[in-house]
């Protein structure tokens, strides 16, 4: 927090030109520390650090934005990249065929917004950090002879931001994001199988390890990893199954969370035509939040967007019902609403667009022993892979894990396979949601021509999926 002292002179800088600019003005100042370590065979594989700053400027102009950016923080600088910006409002501007912006009028953000953070990761030694990866990687290392090899990683992303404009935003932000990837590779036999576990929030270090309990972690990943390398291929086809947070979460950013951006909704996705209707079972409710309900810490908490926007949960699916899309300033004008605080930039040379922020399905009142139970033959699948979703909600994901369900008793392990379908009919499958939840994919990133850190996750879900054999 030593930032928000250091840069007062920054923030009135900002605010004079701003002030002294003629027309409509944004000037989102941003300063990003990102750390990362990764330890292997014993050693400090590899260690990285970077640094950037600078400021990000968007003018709009006779219904045109213009965008550009510096490194350069000298006033004379800005006020050239302010030019630079303007003139590219202009040339864009001399196309009749342009359509042209305009904002929905909100109050905008003001004042100072940070998350909940104990034990901030700036005053946590770098020797304590990588120390705790070398004692975790020695102690994988060593729970079975069949290891190939182990890896563990610790990232960190620390972002200061400054956003003023002329309509009203005059906000600092302050965010921090720390993440641990542990991954075992067991093999026997000629045969070799990969296990990984991570964790990301918003937070702090304490925060972190108040999740993390490293020789558990180290334990489950070299378990994992053996019994997949034993493990026979489960046979392919469509089935009962209980997906776990992880795969809901999936689930709902990529195959549902993507269709209803209202630019992707403009460009003709499946949802564009769904508002107030029923596209799924009655107990689901689906949201997009930039604070972390149901549980702290959520790996894409927004407290306001880069645009100004405070935040707020958006109820995308409420009792089965679409009742919403996700928003900017611009595409809330157009669809004459709100708008939902999801405009986002990576970083102070990009541009904000609209990105989702920490999207789940709401718990429900069911116990999870009794989902199982309820299941005759079908399938508990968690650990959820690389994958893809188009506009029209169709996905294909892979599974890491993938237990068999035999009148109503968890039984054996299966090897990874992939599941695949329509995720509008997947949710209208939907029989039972569990009273859990868990945030489960706070180590991700969402890309979007620009990177987001989000998180996803949920209870767990029972329904129909069609799983892909050998």
């Amino acid at each position: 927090m030593i930032e928000l002292v250091e840069n007062l002179e920054l923030v009135n800088k900002l605010r004079n030109i701003v002030k002294t600019h003629n027309g409509w003005l944004e000037l989102r100042y941003q300063r990003r520390k990102i750390n990362s370590f990764l330890v292997k065979k014993g050693r400090i594989d590899s260690s990285t650090a970077s640094f950037k700053q600078g400021v990000g400027v968007r003018v709009l102009k006779n219904g045109t934005w213009g965008f550009a950016s510096t490194s350069n923080l000298d006033e004379s600088e800005i006020l050239k990249t302010i030019k630079q910006a303007v003139t590219s409002a202009e040339l864009t501007g001399s196309n009749k065929n342009k359509r042209r912006v305009t904002l929905h009028k909100t109050n905008l953000s003001q004042g100072v917004f940070t998350p909940e953070v104990n034990s901030y990761l700036e005053f946590i030694p770098v020797s304590e950090k990588i120390n705790f990866l070398l004692k975790s990687e020695e102690y994988m290392r060593k729970l079975s002879k069949n290891i190939i090899s182990t890896t563990c990683k610790y990232t960190e992303i620390i972002d200061y931001k400054i956003i003023i404009s002329s309509d009203g935003a005059d906000l600092i932000i302050y965010d921090s994001k720390p993440e641990i990837n542990f991954v075992a590779v067991v093999g026997k036999n000629g045969t070799s199988s990969v296990s990984t576990k991570a964790c990301g929030l918003t937070g702090g270090w304490d925060d972190l390890f108040s999740r993390v309990d490293p020789e558990k972690w180290a334990e489950k990943v070299v378990k994992k990893a053996s019994d997949l390398n034993k493990a026979k291929h489960v046979d392919g086809g469509t089935y009962d199954v209980i997906l776990a947070p992880d795969l809901v979460g999936l689930l709902a950013h990529e195959a549902i969370g993507h269709t209803v951006e209202a630019d992707f909704v403009l460009a003709g996705s499946v949802a564009k035509n769904l508002l107030n209707k029923k596209v799924a079972s009655s107990l689901v409710t689906l949201i997009d939040t930039g604070e972390s309900l149901f549980k702290p810490h959520a790996g894409g908490e927004l407290l306001v967007d880069d645009e100004g926007v405070k935040t707020k949960p958006v109820y995308i699916i409420k009792n089965g019902i679409l009742k919403s899309y996700l928003h900017n300033r611009q595409s809330a004008k157009k669809f004459n609403v709100e708008p939902t605080g999801n405009a986002r930039a990576y970083n102070y040379s990009n541009e904000p667009i609209i990105r989702m922020r920490n999207t789940c399905i709401a718990p429900g009142k069911s116990k999870l022993k009794d989902m199982i139970s309820s299941i005759d033959n079908g399938f508990f699948l968690t650990g959820g892979g690389s994958g893809q979703a188009d506009s029209n909600a169709e996905f294909m994901f892979g599974v890491d894990e993938i237990y068999q369900i035999k009148k109503g008793k968890l039984g054996k392990l299966f090897k990874g396979a992939t599941i695949s379908g329509q995720a509008f009919d997947v949710l209208k499958s939907i029989t039972a949601v569990s009273d859990d939840f868990k945030w489960d994919l706070g180590s991700g990133y969402c890309g979007k021509g620009q990177m987001a850190k989000v998180d996803a996750g949920g209870p767990y879900v029972k329904c129909k999926m069609t799983i892909g054999g050998r």
